[in-house]
């Protein structure tokens, strides 16, 4: 077999660089997540209720930087640097953990965590969308998940095999390591391959294209109003599950809670791999629509079976759906975005604005389960976040379709009017 000539391996060095930095990334761009939790549980003895506090002081912090960083990410040219010093902070800030106890300080570092973790989904969209442009943005984001979930897959393996044998706090080690390599991938990406006008929605070439719109004129797309509605009750149901499940299973299991969390993560994200394949490969052909539905669908059958049993077993076995759902969902938002601002010149501060949405409801569901755990117990608080993703589906189902036509394919287009709801 011949090799491929240089020409073609010089063009699928930015795809082979993104995969690398999904893969890498995979374990820094949330930073703690779930594990937190179990770490203030099992080695500080935090109640729930403080845990659930603290996630939502990081969870606001996140709401309130959202919106910004995507119309940073939207102005500057430096995305990789950008990449590179939020992976530090999410780092950094983590790291500190071991060496306090303060509910202040402990607060401050996952705040601090949490509006560096911000620019991650929109820094990476945008190079995807830059590189690539909008023609093939579908499949390279479906890509980018598949990525994503396989470099989480590995790390909850490392993270449950390495905290059976020296404990929660291998986590923060193992976070560091990931950093590094992330940041070694960001800069295997060639600078010269991203068309920054193209990455943030625009015509390219742009001589004859328009300015960016005013993002106001944003605030009068029904449809994108519609989708940060469903976000942020589809996050307000589902960010507090996977945190009580691993409170369950600190309770029930205190020495295996951190590798069985681990064991939760990796089942979901093994399932969340085909379910980003099926978008990047099927969002073109069906449609963005069915899919979203499907999404939106898995959430609540989720939440009303964690009551039925507080087995490991069974707990694994329910996490298992959350790898469609959040699969799906997270390789076809920014499609959906994309979809409605090309040609605007805004697609990363709307990416942005909607992760606001969602992020509200991220921060809000921690401390709305924490309480209720505390003052109902578990099961009312998996139902209680049941109710709230049915509500999120009758939402979504109002969504219309938003691929464009077949002839809107070839062509980006030339003004925003082209989005009929803008």
């Amino acid at each position: 077999m011949n090799p491929s000539p240089p020409a073609l391996q010089s063009s699928r060095a930015p795809d082979r660089a993104l995969d690398a930095v999904n893969v890498f990334l995979a374990d820094v761009r949330d930073g703690l997540g779930p594990y937190l939790a179990i770490y203030l549980l099992a080695v500080h003895k935090w109640e729930p209720a403080s845990i659930g506090a603290v996630m939502t002081v990081a969870g606001l912090t996140a709401l309130v930087a959202q919106t910004p960083a995507g119309a940073l990410i939207d102005r500057v040219s430096a995305k990789r640097a950008t990449i590179v010093i939020a992976a530090l902070l999410v780092t950094v800030s983590c790291l500190v953990l071991p060496w306090t106890t303060s509910f202040t300080l402990v607060a401050i570092t996952q705040a601090v965590s949490a509006v560096a973790g911000t620019v991650f989904a929109p820094a990476i969209a945008a190079i995807s969308l830059g590189i690539g442009g909008p023609r093939v943005f579908a499949r390279r984001m479906g890509r980018n998940e598949t990525f994503n979930h396989a470099g989480n897959a590995v790390a909850a393996v490392l993270a449950g095999g390495l905290a059976f044998v020296g404990g929660p706090v291998v986590v923060f080690y193992l976070m560091a390591a990931m950093t590094l390599a992330s940041i070694a991938a960001v800069l295997m990406i060639p600078s010269a391959a991203i068309d920054h006008e193209r990455a943030r929605g625009l015509p390219s070439p742009r001589q004859d294209a328009p300015a960016p719109v005013s993002v106001l004129r944003l605030l009068h797309n029904r449809t994108l109003m519609t989708l940060a509605a469903c976000c942020a009750l589809f996050h307000l149901a589902n960010a507090a599950m996977l945190p009580l499940v691993g409170q369950k299973l600190s309770q029930t299991s205190p020495a295996l809670a951190t590798t069985l969390t681990a064991a939760c993560i990796v089942a979901a994200q093994l399932v969340m791999v085909p379910a980003a394949l099926l978008v990047g490969h099927r969002a073109d052909a069906w449609g963005r629509r069915p899919l979203l539905l499907a999404a939106f669908l898995i959430l609540p059958i989720r939440g009303v079976l964690y009551p039925f049993s507080d087995a490991p077993a069974w707990l694994l076995g329910v996490q298992l759906l959350d790898g469609i759902g959040a699969g799906i969902f997270g390789a076809l938002l920014p499609v959906i975005v994309s979809d409605l601002t090309q040609g605007t010149g805004r697609f990363n501060v709307t990416l942005g604005a909607v992760s606001t949405a969602f992020g509200l409801g991220a921060a809000l569901s921690p401390g709305l389960a924490g309480l209720i755990v505390q003052f109902a117990g578990y099961d009312v608080a998996f139902l209680t976040l049941a109710a709230i993703a049915a509500l999120a589906f009758v939402l979504a189902m109002a969504m219309p379709e938003t691929r464009p036509q077949a002839s809107d394919t070839t062509a980006e287009p030339a003004t925003p009017a082209s989005n009929a709801s803008l």
